[in-house]
């Protein structure tokens, strides 16, 4: 106070006088810097806890947000990592979704903790909350205490769209198809558990040198399909002067009819119940006529993209969509020296998707025509959006073997989509492992 009565007071003189210097060189009179440092100094002394409380909040919610960044992206990894590992444990009953959370969780933030694991009540999933706290730095001295940061996430299966492509030729029947649709059954149930509404449709495709259709759909008659998409009435009518000229024994090992007895195709359903008899009507029973898996793909494209024939499909951009594909022969039309074949022309394999249409040079001939027609079709597949995944079921050769291996939409490097099942009491295992893949997404 005495010092800015004192300046006033001096600044009163100064002003007073300052006519009566004017005209004489003199300079006129400076306040002394010593009183400005000390105005500056009392201003600072009131600004700074202001300041330094500014500078908490700055550091300490920074330090909140880091946190809490942190934590969801370690409750994200434990919900991915719970999600995988629902095919096993389904209803949370079993404790290893609940390990597998707890376990990834801590492995990613060790100070968090896990409040709750729950199953998804619309969808097959798992939802995990954590929460951590934050200590507080600076903002103590507001009188603001530690705080906590929550997060949660949500993993499972939903926007999935399945189709199983099986092959139903003749080696298949008896334990090989009724586990895999054992199999299958399962992983519809995952996907489509009781009580629920996912959005997730599941379709399928049983396969043999042809397919069968249903029902009239855009463009193709109820009833087997030639590769052309022409309707398949057997053996062509340009070969039945051969197979006329037949000895009566062959044409007694000839069977006409080789579509009545294929499973029709399953368009894409969110109707279980109807999905599920499907899958069980497969019984790998009654006359073959070859193993063409190009057939089977390409009538799995069309389930799952929403062009004509099919249209329940939704688009790829709204949907991960899943081609399933599982065989345990050789891509063959009857001229490929399987176990199958025939000595004598025309066969049984006559009545397939290439013959049936007049065609008699489609032979996979050292992995030939009809295997790269498999390529073709996988490949238009995967350009439509599809992930594909492979299992080969017995014992192959290595021809065999790399086929599959492409077809598969494996990641650079890997066969992570790619599945061998030397056993037929593999196969159920296999599909579980799929079941994984197909749960590691965030809702």
């Amino acid at each position: 106070m005495f010092t800015r009565f004192s300046d006033r007071k001096a600044e009163k003189a100064c002003s007073a006088t300052t006519s009566r210097l004017r005209s004489s060189r003199r300079q006129p009179c400076r306040f002394p810097r010593e009183s400005r440092r000390g105005s500056t100094s009392a201003i600072m002394a009131l600004l700074l806890p202001i300041l330094l409380g500014v500078a908490g909040i700055a550091v300490d919610m920074g330090n909140m947000y880091m946190t809490h960044t942190k934590l969801q992206a370690a409750v994200d990894a434990g919900a991915l990592a719970g999600s995988l590992q629902l095919p096993y444990d389904p209803d949370l009953t079993k404790g290893i979704v609940n390990k597998a959370v707890n376990d990834m969780v801590a492995a990613n933030m060790e100070s968090a903790e896990v409040t709750s694991i729950a199953a998804g009540t619309e969808i097959r999933s798992v939802k995990v909350t954590a929460r951590a706290t934050v200590n507080m730095l600076l903002m103590e001295v507001l009188g603001l205490a530690d705080q906590e940061v929550q997060a949660s996430a949500v993993a499972g299966f939903n926007k999935l769209e399945v189709v199983f492509v099986i092959d139903n030729s003749g080696s298949m029947r008896g334990t090989p198809i009724t586990l895999v649709r054992q199999a299958s059954a399962e992983l519809t149930d995952l996907l489509i558990p009781d009580g629920a509404s996912p959005d997730t449709k599941v379709g399928l495709v049983p396969f043999r040198g042809k397919i069968r259709l249903g029902a009239d759909v855009d463009g193709h008659s109820a009833g087997c399909q030639n590769a052309d998409g022409s309707l398949n009435n057997g053996i062509h009518e340009d070969f039945m002067d051969e197979y006329n000229a037949l000895p009566y024994y062959y044409k007694y090992s000839i069977a006409l009819d080789t579509c009545s007895s294929i499973p029709t195709v399953q368009a894409l359903s969110q109707n279980k119940n109807e999905i599920i008899q499907s899958i069980n009507s497969q019984t790998a029973q009654g006359a073959a006529s070859g193993t063409l898996i190009s057939e089977g793909i390409k009538w799995g494209r069309n389930l799952l993209t929403p062009a004509p024939p099919f249209t329940q499909a939704g688009s790829k951009e709204d949907f991960r969509k899943i081609m399933i594909v599982l065989t345990d022969g050789d891509t063959e039309d009857g001229e490929c020296g399987g176990p199958y074949r025939a000595t004598y022309r025309p066969n049984v394999y006559w009545t397939n998707a290439y013959y049936g249409m007049g065609v008699d040079t489609a032979h996979c001939e050292d992995g030939g025509v009809l295997n790269q027609e498999t390529l073709d079709e996988a490949q238009a597949a995967k350009d439509a959006g599809i992930e594909i995944f492979t299992i080969r079921f017995g014992s192959s050769d290595n021809v065999d073997i790399q086929l599959m291996k492409e077809i598969a939409s494996s990641k650079e490097g890997t066969d992570d989509h790619y599945f061998d099942a030397p056993s037929v009491y593999d196969i159920p295992d296999i599909f579980k492992q799929i079941g994984k893949q197909l749960g590691w997404r965030l809702l």
